[in-house]
């Protein structure tokens, strides 16, 4: 463990590109990017564990070191809506939420996906209800899979900074919301050293927003308020040619992001002893940094086991997982989500991007956590080994239920 303390120092705090090193909540790390990413409209709406991110934000506004227009609405459906509006007359917008506060967003989520605009929000993954819980799951996020929007997970308070500001980079290239998500109370109440990045050096890496197209006051035009059948298909045709341009950019983004900040957390995926590993693990948020210990201690034991983790969920990283599981004999996927009557959502993705591939391993469903409970090392050593003694791969094994 110390030693791993001590490859993330060094790996993330560069002191030629680093403001100052604060321990922060993740939430707070949020915030912070918001404020780097010099954003002109803030809209808020509570909801536990989202709120600190914006109850930050306030305060930032309020003391003036934010220069933006903090708008207090009346539920999560008028926070999308009123960031639409904002982008559409071409100010960058940020909006956050969870649970069941993303659900109620559902019908706009496809509005700011159609209309092709860059909104950057954080979403703090919290179980849905009934019954209610405030814990850590993140069906909430995989349920808008299909909304248009580029999704990515995170695993650390650093990386959600860092994502944040990458986002919006990325949003703005290719006409398309952003959506970042972190495990709620692992990470957005939990405190770690975040290291903020110079302001010009942001600046320089995440110049202003100037849109080609957006809604002014003076001389204003209406095109397209209905797409007829001749028309409609193309633009979603479109759509998916940009989340394709986004698989092209991300690891261009990743990459200046490194030069300009220092700062690399990996692409789509961030794989771990992978090459030589006979037996794979699939993650996703803080579940990795567990699996990456339990990694460890398999190899200790002469058992080849290596980890991938996903970060980028939208558009689905297909190609680099056939690469990643390339030399595999099994590959199992932990679900921190379900998706009722089929499986975990992470382990159908990956299932269907592996099914035309040249090379298929065996492959494992495993949902464990939900409503956040604990994934300990020895729920994921009972996850390696049942991986390890499966003769035939399976969609849905439920790890730590109670019977």
């Amino acid at each position: 463990m110390e030693q791993i303390m001590n490859e993330t120092m060094s790996k993330y705090f560069n002191p030629e590109t680093t403001a100052s090193i604060k321990v922060m909540e993740g939430t707070h790390a949020a915030s912070q990017a918001v404020k780097l990413a010099r954003v002109k409209v803030i809209s808020a709406y509570p909801i536990t564990p989202q709120t600190s991110i914006v109850e930050k934000l306030s305060e930032l506004c309020a003391s003036g070191e934010i220069d933006a227009e903090f708008i207090k609405v009346e539920s999560e459906h008028s926070a999308m809506a009123s960031v639409v509006g904002a982008e559409s007359a071409g100010v960058r917008s940020f909006t956050a939420t969870s649970s069941q506060g993303l659900a109620l967003m559902h019908e706009i989520l496809h509005w700011a996906a159609g209309a092709r605009l860059p909104i950057v929000m954080v979403n703090v993954n919290r179980a849905l209800a009934p019954a209610w819980n405030i814990w850590v799951e993140q069906t909430d996020s995989l349920a808008q899979r299909d909304t248009g929007w580029i999704q990515f997970y995170c695993e650390s308070n650093q990386e959600v900074l860092d994502m944040v500001l990458q986002a919006y980079r990325l949003a703005e290239q290719v006409m398309l919301p952003v959506m970042i998500n972190l495990d709620a109370f692992f990470l957005s109440h939990t405190s770690e050293p975040v290291a903020l990045p110079k302001q010009e050096l942001v600046d320089q890496f995440l110049p202003p927003y100037n849109p080609k197209y957006k809604m002014e006051l003076e001389g204003g035009h209406a095109f397209g308020g209905l797409a007829m059948p001749d028309s409609y298909m193309e633009l979603r045709y479109k759509m998916q040619k940009s989340m394709e341009e986004a698989e092209r950019l991300i690891p261009i983004v990743a990459e200046e992001y490194d030069h300009i900040i220092g700062r690399h957390h990996g692409t789509f995926l961030e794989n771990y002893r992978v090459a030589d590993a006979d037996y794979l693990l699939m993650t996703s948020g803080t579940i990795s940094g567990t699996s990456r210990i339990v990694v460890d201690s398999y190899r200790e034991k002469g058992i080849k086991l290596g980890m991938i983790k996903v970060r980028t969920f939208r558009p689905f990283p297909t190609k680099a997982i056939r690469e990643a599981v390339k030399n595999a004999k099994k590959v199992g996927v932990i679900d921190r989500n379900i998706s009722f009557g089929q499986s975990g959502i992470f382990f159908s993705e990956a299932k269907a991007a592996l099914y035309n591939a040249e090379h298929r391993p065996l492959m494992n469903g495993y949902v464990a956590g939900l409503g956040g409970r604990d994934v300990t090392p020895e729920t994921i050593s009972e996850i390696v080994d049942h991986l390890i003694a499966s003769e035939k791969g399976q969609d849905l094994i439920w790890i730590g239920v109670k019977k």
